[in-house]
């Protein structure tokens, strides 16, 4: 009975080991897995960058824990609007938008309030 000759999906070379064996090293394992999901990752490390800044933005701008900002100054300092980790709804329908810790609610159609955590909301 001959065995199959398996390759390595990576570089082609002969498999030795288990059964079940796809890549002839690590190194050819994570070659490979980085260039099947690398539009995935560049999406994820993309967001994260844009989340990143916005929260940098927003701690910058709200040292004391509770501020006011307009919208001209958020984008002027490259704030993404479109891009937040969570959404607090207030019982009176206000909406909190949070980039991790920091947030911030449109009071109108420029100003903004700064807040830091969530648990600050509980006296809203």
């Amino acid at each position: 009975m001959s065995e199959e000759q398996r390759t390595c999906l990576e570089c082609n070379e002969p498999i030795k080991g288990r059964a079940d064996k796809k890549f002839c090293s690590d190194g050819c394992r994570n070659a490979y897995n980085n260039r099947e999901f690398r539009d995935v990752n560049n999406l994820i490390r993309n967001t994260n960058r844009v989340l990143s800044k916005n929260r940098k933005i927003l701690v910058e701008m709200n040292p004391t824990g509770k501020t006011k900002t307009t919208r001209d100054i958020l984008v002027g300092k490259g704030f993404n609007f479109d891009y937040f980790t969570s959404i607090y709804e207030t019982k009176k329908g206000g909406r909190y938008y949070f980039c991790y810790d920091q947030g911030y609610i449109f009071l109108d159609a420029q100003s903004i309030a700064l807040v830091k955590k969530l648990e600050d909301l509980n006296n809203h």
